[in-house]
């Protein structure tokens, strides 16, 4: 898929939450720059996963303690921050499972793994109960994105292909309004977003999840093509330190990530519950022993299948675990 900068912009407008952008530099006194201090412009997606490490290192003055300064900007996907990598406006970003492909395809180089996720659905309207139902009827997709993996896996999974249903995409924001509406009758979609059509159709079905189908679904983060080698080391120090924070602070974990996206802690908790998180001495055991890249390489293999990738690459070739490894010590 490719995506132009006006298709950036577009998606970038799509939702408020889309136009704040954080400046999360722990030394203000500066803008973030000067005194040889490196700065890092880092982007997510609002939710726990994307939110919560970001959120710790501003809190806990990691960057600061690590040699830098970072500013945050919100994004509606994974692929839009690849875009904004690859054209220079980001150092680095955040990315669900259903954008893996990108990296695998030399968009991106993964840095550092962040969470298994399990929050993907495929959510159908009052009336349809099963995967079978939507045959025929308009159903939402964000293209490139884990919404289209998880409808595309449940597809499978019942014996149907995308041929079966009436694929209409749209950006994640769209696809809340147009369900709540009535325009689509289901969507591939991901908590915490479901919970705000929740609000509106309350009696929606969830016909499919990534639970139910099974496997590992990683989030990560990754970097751009011109990173600094030396920053990089540090920014990968912080987000090992965040994670073990993490780990060990759960409900505080989730209170600082709420304030980041402000928005009640009550909707930061129900997210997490659909989260996964590892020890960074777990991730760094996983990655040694080959865990990871077998994570990955699924991922690959699955995208070959979609016709995203035409082949599956070494996840070697993307995923700069040695580098993830060494990182801190």
């Amino acid at each position: 898929m490719s995506l132009s900068r006006r298709a950036l912009l577009t998606a970038l407008s799509a939702t408020p939450l889309a136009l704040a952008v954080s400046a999360c530099s722990d030394d203000s006194s500066n803008g973030g720059s000067g005194g040889g201090t490196r700065h890092v412009r880092f982007g997510y997606i609002a939710d726990y996963n994307g939110a919560s490490l970001l959120a710790i290192a501003r809190e806990r003055g990691l960057w600061k303690k690590h040699g830098l300064t970072a500013s945050y900007s919100v994004f509606v996907n994974g692929p839009v921050q690849i875009q904004a990598l690859g054209t220079g406006d980001l150092d680095y970003g955040y990315i669900g499972p259903g954008a893996m492909w990108l990296p695998a395809s030399g968009k991106a180089r993964i840095v550092a793994i962040d969470t298994l996720t399990y929050a993907d659905r495929v959510i159908a309207k009052p009336g349809i109960s099963s995967i079978q139902g939507l045959k025929g009827r308009k159903v939402g997709v964000p293209e490139g994105t884990s919404g289209e993996m998880v409808l595309r896996l449940a597809l499978k999974k019942a014996g149907m292909t995308m041929d079966d249903i009436q694929k209409v995409v749209m950006d994640a924001p769209t696809i809340v309004a147009a369900f709540s509406s009535g325009r689509i009758d289901g969507a591939g979609i991901n908590y915490p977003l479901i919970d705000t059509i929740k609000e509106k159709v309350p009696k929606l079905v969830e016909v499919a999840s990534t639970e139910d189908i099974g496997g590992s679904f990683p989030t990560a983060f990754v970097a751009g093509p011109k990173t600094d080698a030396a920053a990089e080391a540090k920014v990968v120090a912080v987000l090992k330190e965040a994670n073990d924070w993490r780990a060990a602070h759960p409900g505080e974990s989730v209170a600082l990530s709420a304030k980041l996206l402000k928005v009640d802690e009550a909707k930061v908790k129900a997210d997490a519950s659909h989260v996964k998180t590892l020890t960074t001495k777990e991730l760094v055991a996983r990655t040694q022993d080959g865990t990871v890249d077998g994570w990955l390489d699924s991922m690959s293999e699955f995208f070959v299948g979609t016709g995203q990738l035409k082949k599956a690459p070494k996840a070697s070739s993307f995923y700069a675990g040695e580098k993830f490894v060494k990182a801190g010590k």
